[in-house]
């Protein structure tokens, strides 16, 4: 059956079904709202029925970002008061991540999180990276961190309060609006772990910036195995969100229609991609993918001095801060990285976009993002966070 391109792409662009006050779970909230979907309970749950610390404090550390929403972290609870930090290696992106400095840099916003919760209730959080030594070129079975939980010490961060309005946000941009530059040094001023921050709002510089961010998009999803490794992650409709929150969802009224009548499907996709020719469910999630890039009036980047893994940790705890002071300051941000991507056919990409960001010699581009005033969106999906807690 023959998809109408403008309706179909305008379907993709309203998958969010519920309404950004349902979304927005706030501090005060005791119980998940009735008729709340699964998949964003963890979110109304988040620091509510658990006394013991390290439980608590992982309510609120699966609500951090991570590449794909793959939410790579689980974790063991060692002793009375050590949780110990894993990559769930199931859940790495080999294709476009192939070094896993994406992923690493997804545990570094959990480990974030979770000592901001930690030292919100009254404990400090001794953090030892990579007790078992840093793994190369890929994540490991060892640890990626351990925490112990000390009670009575640290002080409270007001980034903490900002956790649940925390959001990717994938909408477009109000390009008519400029960011205040002391919005721009509050924010800057929010990443405290030695990683450089830098912004582009200037008309010329932030062109220069989007049009290497479309055409590193456009390869991403064009090329085969980049592409097939984000159609195996879309969930399509309620109910495989539901039962698995994470990976690419995709949910709304007309969603539910096209797959329940087979039209939209990961077979389908698969099917166009092997093909060599776009078909109308790829032609619509790159024009998805690509809608937001054209709404961006500014860019922010992170980089460290060097690429070790503890770098990339450093890397991912300030993004976190970084999304967290932006919600704060009523700001959009939404991480468009691809262009930093180390597989081989993004190379010529990367170099452009180290020029056009204006990287030091030896310094690791570490994430870059979209950055303006949007609407509101809701929550992405969310494993609970009992289900990252190891067995044994």
């Amino acid at each position: 059956m023959s998809l109408d391109r403008r309706r179909f792409l305008a379907l993709l662009g309203g998958t969010a079904i519920l309404a950004a006050d349902l979304g927005r779970a706030r501090l005060a909230h005791a119980a998940v709202p009735p008729g709340t979907p699964s998949a964003l309970a963890p979110w109304f749950a988040a620091g509510t029925g658990e006394t013991e610390p390290r439980r608590r404090a992982l309510s609120w550390g699966v609500l951090a970002p991570s590449p794909h929403n793959r939410q790579p972290w689980r974790v063991a609870l060692d002793g009375d008061d050590v949780l110990t930090l894993y990559c769930d290696l199931e859940r790495r992106l080999p294709h476009t991540d192939p070094f896993d400095r994406q992923v690493t840099i997804g545990l570094g916003a959990f480990l974030e999180t979770l000592v901001l919760a930690a030292v919100e209730q009254g404990h400090g959080a001794e953090v030892a990276l990579f007790p078992e030594g840093e793994p190369a070129p890929r994540l490991d079975a060892r640890p990626v961190a351990r925490v112990r939980f000390v009670p009575g010490a640290g002080t409270p961060d007001p980034l903490f309060a900002a956790i649940l309005d925390r959001r990717s946000n994938k909408a477009p941009y109000a390009m008519d609006r400029a960011i205040p530059a002391d919005a721009l040094a509050k924010l800057a001023a929010a990443a405290t772990h030695g990683g450089r921050v830098a912004t582009a709002t200037g008309a010329a510089e932030v062109a220069a910036i989007r049009a290497i961010a479309l055409s590193a998009m456009r390869l991403e999803m064009e090329h085969a195995v980049t592409a097939q490794e984000s159609i195996d992650l879309l969930r399509i409709g309620r109910a495989e969100v539901d039962a698995s929150p994470d990976g690419i969802d995709l949910t709304g009224p007309m969603i539910e229609d096209l797959a329940a009548r087979g039209i939209l499907t990961r077979a389908n996709a698969t099917a166009e991609l092997r093909s060599g020719v776009q078909g109308p469910i790829m032609q619509q999630m790159t024009a998805y993918s690509l809608a937001p890039i054209e709404a961006s009036p500014a860019f922010l980047w992170t980089a460290t001095p060097g690429n070790t893994r503890a770098d990339q940790i450093a890397a991912g705890r300030d993004w976190m801060r970084l999304n967290l002071a932006a919600a704060r300051l009523g700001l959009g941000m939404h991480p468009l990285s691809q262009a930093l991507q180390e597989f081989p056919e993004m190379a010529d990409h990367a170099a452009r976009m180290r020029t056009a960001l204006g990287a030091a010699p030896g310094e690791t581009l570490q994430m870059l993002g979209r950055l303006g005033y949007g609407p509101e969106v809701p929550p992405s999906p969310r494993w609970p966070a009992e289900t990252a807690i190891r067995e044994g």
